[in-house]
């Protein structure tokens, strides 16, 4: 039985898709098709009801996944214990929230590539949700983000999360904090509308009774410390990622008497079986942002 016909299979029940099962495995569509259906000749059993507009997979098939998911965990096992040592590429998937890309995503890429010198990184900086639905599709390995990723066989693991703060123009900074009528009078920025620092925002000014105040979205840290330096307002960022823009910017930030709810971060990736080497990968990846 080809084991690459049975990693078709699994993935397409996994993602419950032929399409995104291609984009996963890095094959087009009528190769996956084919492989499943060559995988159902051999058996001599169909594995996908076809007859459904959406996604079902036959009694046989849900059983078949169970045997299937069996035989990828062994080879896994045999590949870890008896592998060869040749270094092969490893293609990784990282996708990160422009906030772990400002503060420790460069240093761990930087310990994965030492560590693993076959690595090929493919390293997308998006938004949460589009985050969260490309590691659902299988077009992610890894994905830091605010909130989890949702789906069979994902694992989300919950990271400490980010202090927020308030940060102005550098001529800003003071020993005193920032008084509620002071923080009102300026101008106010934070991420894109939705985000959890915007909704965050959002709570803070109703409980302040300034509910109806206007709040600027940007969905750029580099051009909301732009626009902090311009002296168009003041905005929120992560603590650890404004520490790192101090020294490059004229920016400062600013103790105040409302304090910011903290930005989540969560780790999200494909618990099934997968190579030796990415397993190894995605865990060194994992060890070093719990370190931090």
């Amino acid at each position: 039985m080809n084991l690459r016909f049975v990693e078709a299979f699994v993935w397409v029940a996994r993602l419950k898709s032929i399409t995104r099962s291609a984009e996963k495995l890095c094959l087009t569509q009528s190769a996956v098709s084919n492989r499943v259906a060559a995988l159902e000749q051999e058996l001599g059993i169909t594995l996908l009801d076809r007859r459904e507009r959406g996604f079902k997979l036959t009694p046989a098939g849900a059983r078949f996944l169970l045997y299937a998911e069996r035989l990828l965990a062994l080879q896994h096992e045999m590949k870890t214990e008896l592998g060869s040592p040749e270094q092969l590429p490893l293609s990784l998937r990282i996708g990160g929230i422009e906030t772990a890309l400002h503060t420790w995503l460069i240093p761990m890429v930087d310990l994965l590539k030492k560590s693993n010198p076959q690595l090929e990184l493919e390293l997308t900086i998006e938004t949460t949700p589009v985050l969260v639905e490309q590691l659902r599709r299988g077009s992610l390995d890894l994905a830091f983000a605010a909130l989890p990723a949702l789906g069979e066989q994902i694992t989300n693991e919950v990271l400490t999360p980010f202090e927020m703060v308030f940060v102005g123009p550098k001529d800003m900074a003071r020993k005193r904090a920032l008084s509620l009528d002071a923080l009102l009078a300026r101008d106010l920025m934070t991420f894109q509308r939705g985000s959890a620092p915007h909704v965050a925002l959002l709570d803070l000014l109703r409980s302040l009774g300034a509910g109806g105040k206007r709040v600027h979205t940007v969905s750029s840290i580099s051009a909301l410390v732009r626009l902090v330096e311009s002296g168009f307002g003041i905005a929120t960022l992560p603590r650890a990622a404004a520490e790192q823009l101090l020294p490059r910017n004229r920016i400062a930030i600013l103790r105040c008497d409302a304090a910011l709810a903290p930005l989540p971060m969560v780790a999200s990736y494909w618990s099934g079986p997968a190579a030796p080497e990415l397993a190894k990968a995605l865990h060194e990846a994992l060890a070093f942002v719990r370190a931090q």
